[in-house]
């Protein structure tokens, strides 16, 4: 699924124009940026979990390469954890 193909579902199903459904579903995409940017949980209940966290520096090492050994900076990475219903649904 796309994200038009998502505004045309939310148009349809909420019985709103194409437009505003487009708004709406970009005003919610919005705000959940916001709140990974400050580092914050998004929990969507049936759904799932998507949170932030950090990872710490690594040292890789190609395989059969040791003398070119690099260091992967700390970072912020984004995570998803499934919720219970969605799981069942899937599994």
């Amino acid at each position: 699924m796309t994200k038009s193909d998502l505004y045309a579902v939310v148009a349809k199903k909420a019985h709103l124009p194409k437009n505003a459904a487009e708004e709406a579903v970009n005003l919610f995409l919005e705000e959940v940026k916001k709140a990974l940017k400050k580092g914050e949980k998004v929990v969507l209940s049936g759904f799932g979990t998507v949170y932030v966290s950090k990872v710490d520096d690594k040292r890789v090492v190609p395989f059969g390469r040791e003398k070119e050994a690099r260091v992967i900076k700390a970072h912020r990475v984004v995570n998803f954890r499934v919720g219970r219903p969605l799981k069942k649904l899937i599994w």
